[in-house]
């Protein structure tokens, strides 16, 4: 299967146009037609319907492979040039909203050791920032997320980074104030896979890991919200738009909300580093200053 037809197969069905795709990949409309019709041809099966430009079965599997495989391409290339290339004086580094909050102390320290280090910090999604740093985008990447006590984090798709615990810290459920149950000392999430949630899985406890973690459906977006910013998270929490999973930090001094603490199941929001197994640059500085409290 060649994989420039596979990447113009998954561009045609992400962007629902022939000529869409034509124009993001840099192909002619035609070009594309015919990488289309060419991995129809190599596996024996129509992939896309044309009118609307949609999937078909067979198309919808094909995508559910394509991802993995076009990533684990492109991390291999990035990890060859990490070790046949130079160190740099530049550093990218990606983080989630409240991965972020652990940057701040490790990076000055960095930034004193080498002190003309050209800086980038972008604020990404969970998913984003692990597929850019296996691609070779980010140099380091903070992710955070729900966990069992000491488990690693689930970071979906398999890629060849190494991930090291930053931090684990009791999770709540932000609650408006006045809430009925608000003085309670804990929350079961089992019981509440009725109430109405925010969807925001960059920022809050995202509502698949919750799910996941009662075994079974519920947790109902309310409303969605699809920012970065966790104090914009909280105030629509406490304006009673829905319910919210934070770590129990990210709460502390927010007006306008209890946050109640988890009780069950027994979970915490987890931080880890993510980047590449190399040693001996300011990367590997980073994750080393980043993860010092841990080996402490």
């Amino acid at each position: 299967m060649d994989p420039h037809l596979l990447r113009t197969f998954v561009a045609v069905a992400r962007l629902g146009s022939f000529s869409a795709a034509a124009r993001e990949l840099g192909y002619t409309q035609s070009a594309v037609s015919q990488h289309i019709a060419a991995l129809e041809h190599d596996l024996g099966a129509p992939l896309l319907g044309r009118r609307p430009v949609a999937p078909t079965p067979v198309g919808a599997r094909l995508l559910e492979h394509a991802g993995p495989l076009l990533l684990r391409l492109d991390a291999a290339r990035a990890d060859i040039a990490r070790l046949t290339s130079a160190p740099t004086d530049r550093l990218a580094i990606g983080a989630t909203p409240l991965g972020a909050a652990e940057l701040p102390g490790a990076l000055a320290a960095v930034r004193r050791a080498h002190p003309g280090l050209v800086v980038t910090v972008r604020v990404l999604g969970r998913e984003s920032v692990a597929r850019e740093v296996a691609t070779g985008a980010l140099d380091v990447g903070l992710v955070d997320g729900m966990a069992a006590p000491t488990d690693p984090l689930h970071m979906g798709e398999a890629t060849p980074l190494t991930s090291a615990r930053v931090t684990e810290q009791p999770l709540a459920v932000a609650l408006p104030a006045g809430h009925p149950l608000a003085g309670r000392p804990g929350l079961r999430l089992a019981d509440l896979t009725d109430a109405q949630w925010i969807d925001a899985p960059d920022t809050g406890i995202p509502l698949a890991q919750l799910r996941r973690a009662v075994g079974g459906d519920g947790f109902r977006p309310a409303l969605r919200y699809k920012g970065d910013d966790v104090r914009a998270l909280v105030g629509l929490a406490a304006a009673g738009h829905g319910l919210t999973v934070l770590p129990t930090p990210a709460l502390e001094g927010m007006a306008g909300v209890t946050a109640v603490p988890v009780g069950q199941p027994r979970v915490v929001h987890r931080t880890e580093t993510l980047h590449a197994a190399r040693t001996g640059d300011t990367a590997a500085e980073l994750v080393a200053a980043l993860t010092a409290a841990v080996a402490g």
